[in-house]
């Protein structure tokens, strides 16, 4: 017998068994290829499962479930605090946790241009100076980099700009699908074209994912139940993904409709989380379910070669959002203030998102104040693409799915003996047809999931 007590947000997935047929469990893999990641416990077997989050297991030598017991359940109680009391609590705990992982270590910082890794250089400035960080941007993509770099240059942290190429996914894909066990698309994590590069650049990743979640509000109006369930339909069905399911759901001779399954499964799912307001609500739902099974599925890319920490994944970091008044979450105000207060400089520095502003002016990134920018940047962009035949790039799967080269690796994958055990070869032949002929972007996310069921089908990763 051994115990195994999941965090609140797991950076892993653990896997047990259960007394069910080994058998493939064709809804969850309908669901998985609609969002992208699957649900709950749920993997491509009925009868192997991931560990779900905050609970603690007992589990047999034969790794099956004797016992479970969860012990934390996502709640939302605001204190009657001050901002300046929140923003001191934040302070004092994202840079305890931020020691804690990192001291005494050299240490690994992806930047960006948001704020989530900029709040980690605000801190490792103050605590670690040993830092090596890195940022990477597509090839003939927004120079993200740029921003990346003054990070650094104010930090005086060590800096690498990588840039990632058109193809390079051919050569790691069969590598990036034992890493990440098919659990997402091979063209999110696109780390994954630098992923061997860090064996001498210190010792322990510090990774800014999740912050964004937990430090921001959907802003929304206090919804009914049915229409929490919209919106988090809207927000996790891929684009095309709701029509490539429900094809593979008929072809499968599934019972009933997808969506009404998906429906279901979502409002099940949500009635787990005992929370009154809207956008608290909703956040915890994303904590519970999206980030374990889709933000966590890539981080073991950076574990091939370095342990990884996540300060806004720690327990500690969880219950205090739980704590927290919405209006001091709502639009990064924290993260902002954070900023601002401890390193001045780092919030001149333009903020991705609302590009050319940064957090001491973004309030003007409105008509009239950012027409000259767009005017400028839509010019540009006509430019390159008329007189130097560039394509502006803006997700990684234009790099690694389009071109003839592209294309002809598409084909043998998709159209090989070895996925027609799972998706009829005249469904994947008809979505690889609509991507390369009429709409790349409305059948990407199918390509994508057809991808991972091939490589999924070659070696049975789970």
């Amino acid at each position: 017998m051994q115990t195994i007590k999941t965090n609140i947000i797991p950076s892993k997935a653990i896997f047990a068994k259960v007394d069910v047929p080994h058998d493939l469990n064709l809804e969850a893999i309908c669901v998985f290829c609609a969002i992208g990641f699957f649900l709950e416990e749920d993997t491509f077997y009925k009868d192997e499962i991931v560990l779900a989050p905050a609970t603690t297991y007992i589990l047999d030598e034969n790794l099956h479930a004797q016992e479970t017991k969860p012990w934390f359940k996502w709640y939302y109680t605001p204190r009657d605090i001050t901002f300046e009391q929140a923003l001191d609590e934040f302070t004092n705990l994202f840079e305890t946790i931020i020691k804690e992982q990192t001291e005494g270590k050299k240490v690994i910082l992806p930047l960006s241009g948001g704020l989530d890794s900029r709040t980690q250089a605000v801190a490792l400035k103050a605590i670690n100076s040993n830092v090596s960080s890195y940022s990477y941007k597509f090839q003939n993509g927004f120079d993200e980099v740029k921003i990346a770099k003054q990070i650094a240059q104010i930090c005086e942290f060590d800096f690498v700009a990588h840039t990632i190429p058109k193809g390079y996914l051919w050569n790691v894909v069969d590598k990036l699908a034992d890493v990440n066990h098919c659990f997402s698309d091979f063209t999110s994590p696109r780390q994954m074209a630098i992923y061997n590069q860090f064996d001498n650049a210190g010792d322990v990743f510090s990774l800014g994912h999740w912050g964004d979640v937990l430090f921001d509000s959907m802003n929304l109006p206090e919804l009914d139940e049915s229409e929490q369930v919209d919106v988090l339909l809207k927000k996790i069905i891929k684009r095309g993904g709701l029509e490539f399911a429900s094809e593979l759901w008929q072809t499968w001779n599934l019972p009933g409709g997808f969506e009404d399954y998906l429906r279901s499964r979502i409002l099940e799912m949500l009635k787990t989380i005992d929370i009154k307001d809207t956008n608290a609500r909703l956040r915890a739902f994303k904590s519970k379910y999206w980030a374990p099974r889709w933000t966590s599925a890539n981080l073991s890319v950076f574990e091939q070669h370095k342990p990884i920490s996540l300060p806004y994944y720690d327990n500690r970091m969880c219950e205090f959002i739980c704590t927290v008044p919405e209006a001091f979450l709502a639009d990064r105000k924290l993260q902002i203030a954070y900023i601002k207060l401890r390193n001045p400089e780092l919030a001149k520095i333009t903020w991705q998102d609302q590009r050319p502003f940064n957090l001491t002016n973004y309030q003007l990134n409105k008509m009239p104040y950012n027409l000259p920018y767009k005017v400028y940047g839509k010019l540009k962009r006509s430019i390159e693409g008329r007189l130097l035949g560039k394509s502006y790039v803006q997700r990684n799967w234009e790099l690694q799915f389009l071109g003839k080269d592209n294309k002809k690796q598409l084909e043998n994958s998709l159209l090989s003996d070895n996925l027609d055990a799972i998706v009829p070869k005249a469904i994947s032949k008809k979505y690889l047809d609509a991507f390369m002929n009429e709409s790349p972007l409305l059948n990407a996310h199918a390509i994508n999931m057809l991808l991972v069921l091939s490589k999924f089908n070659t070696s049975k990763h789970v």
